[in-house]
């Protein structure tokens, strides 16, 4: 995927006047040595921040070095001004932790109090409205530190990639899907450009690249891909056109941006005039590390390339569906796991899943559409049921009054087959039933969810909140309440 940054890490420990500076400095080498040992490079320092003039210092060190996340590291209690002087002006993703003390047998010209020095940092921080990564307990050893800079790496990754995306959206949205519909003005709020263009400029382009010589060699690939699923060959050549329309249109518009996702058109009056339904190609760019959503859901693209940065894979976007049929419950799942029938549901879309990530995948048309069209006009869907295995469900909206709220709950993918059409999966997350209640449909969140194929909630938390999202909703355990949950109930 190279539609995500690499990020170069930089170490700056500081220190203040009234401490020994070779406490903060030999802790940051032990920190350093630390994280080379188990996570790989790191840039270290070698100005360690005792003043504001030390600070410059350093801001120039790490630029020079091509730093693009800092950690500012409290080898002692630190000078709060220059510290988050040192935050404000690196102008990227800034961590902040600090040492524990080493030994008992040193607790007079060795102890550090950085426990006392990061509560400074923190008020200090918040002065200057300065917003900046702190891990859960952000006080540890070198090695306990090297692993909460391995932590930080996901939340860097996101927040530079955010400050470089442009996300390319082609609408309108199709009637009755209000619930894709948000203010934009808070993708400029994180950094992110949009460019909103009309389905016509989208159909004018695919039709220059009619008889594209490169489209032979797209249809090779796509046939491939596809295997034994290849059902529908008569398709590929359009859709190998559309795939370049795109990948072009990226190419023409990325701008200033160095990455891209696309909010896509795919109804109603696109299967008719482009004689093809797009699902099988977003899958494809979303496994290039482009995510194409559906609908034209820009916060759905949004959330999509944010699991895309942080699990470096493969995401898919689902509607959150139906229902688990109580035979199937019952035959399936009931005596096989410990979820009950409500922590289960499907989660389907028409076959925008990439073939990376479905158990075996045949080209079909759209079921649905051809309620009202012709077949032949709808082919274009990837169809087959999601590998089983644990995935995390997430996003990251904009309310109707503009302001961020997002979801994260981890759970699973059962391997139990669907019996049904679309890419589909039977999805199990622990007090789902409580979950969709208290914060899908109070919350008021749309049918789309964007699918992590991992464990990734730590991280996607970490990344809500380091962008300011205040209202970040999960899948809360028996015992605990959401607000508007009837405890009688």
């Amino acid at each position: 995927m190279n539609n995500i940054p690499e990020i170069k890490i930089g170490v700056v420990a500081v220190s203040r006047d009234c401490f020994p500076m070779t406490l903060s400095e030999n802790r940051r080498k032990a920190l350093v040595a630390a994280y080379e040992k188990k996570y790989g490079d790191i840039y270290e320092c070698p100005t360690c921040v005792e003043n504001e003039l030390h600070m410059r210092k350093a801001l120039s060190e790490v630029r020079a070095a091509g730093c693009d996340a800092l950690v500012v590291y409290l080898g002692n209690f630190g000078p709060e001004t220059s510290e988050t002087l040192l935050a404000k002006e690196f102008g990227g993703p800034v961590m902040f932790v600090a040492a524990a003390e080493e030994t008992q047998e040193d607790l007079i010209h060795g102890r550090g109090d950085a426990y006392c020095g990061m509560l400074n940092a923190s008020y200090n921080l918040k002065l200057r409205d300065i917003r900046v990564y702190i891990p859960e307990y952000p006080v540890g050893t070198a090695e306990e530190c090297a692993d909460m800079i391995h932590e930080f790496l996901p939340v860097a990754r996101v927040a530079v990639a955010l400050k470089n995306l442009k996300i390319i959206s082609f609408g309108p949205r199709p009637q009755d899907f209000l619930a894709c519909n948000a203010p934009i003005k808070r993708l400029y709020d994180l950094g992110v450009e949009i460019e909103e263009n009309s389905e016509l400029d989208l159909f004018e382009s695919f039709k220059k690249h009619e008889n594209d010589e490169r489209i032979p060699d797209v249809v090779k690939d796509m046939e491939a891909d596809l295997g034994e699923g290849n059902k529908k060959p008569e398709v590929l050549t359009r859709l190998a056109q559309y795939e370049l329309t795109l990948l072009d249109w990226v190419e023409a518009h990325r701008g200033s941006r160095a990455y891209v996702a696309i909010a896509g058109k795919c109804w109603p009056a696109f299967q008719t005039q482009f004689g093809f339904v797009p699902c099988y190609v977003n899958g494809r760019l979303t496994a290039k590390g482009i995510p194409v959503s559906c609908e034209v859901d820009i916060y759905g693209a949004l959330s999509e390339y944010i699991g895309t940065v942080i699990s470096q894979d493969t995401v898919t976007l689902l509607d959150i569906n139906n229902t688990v049929p109580a035979d199937m419950y019952e035959a399936s799942i009931k005596d096989k796991w410990e979820y009950t029938h409500k922590d289960t549901f499907m989660g389907f879309h028409c076959g925008n899943t990439a073939s990376g990530k479905l158990v075996s995948c045949e080209m079909k048309y759209q079921l649905i559409m051809t309620r009202t069209l012709p077949e032949e006009s709808t082919q274009g869907t990837l169809e087959g049921d999601i590998i089983p295995g644990k995935i995390t469900f997430f996003r990251l909206q904009s309310t109707a009054d503009s302001k961020l709220r997002a979801y994260v709950a981890e759970g699973e993918v059962l391997p139990v087959a669907t019996r049904s059409f679309g890419g589909i999966g039977v999805f199990a997350i622990p007090e789902m039933g409580r979950f969709y209640r208290h914060v899908l449909v109070e919350k008021n969140f749309p049918h789309h969810g964007a699918v992590a194929f991992g464990h990734y909630g730590k991280a996607i938390f970490n990344v809500f909140r380091y962008l300011g999202v205040g209202d970040i909703g999960f899948n809360q355990p028996k015992g605990m309440l959401y607000p508007s949950e009837n405890p009688f109930a």
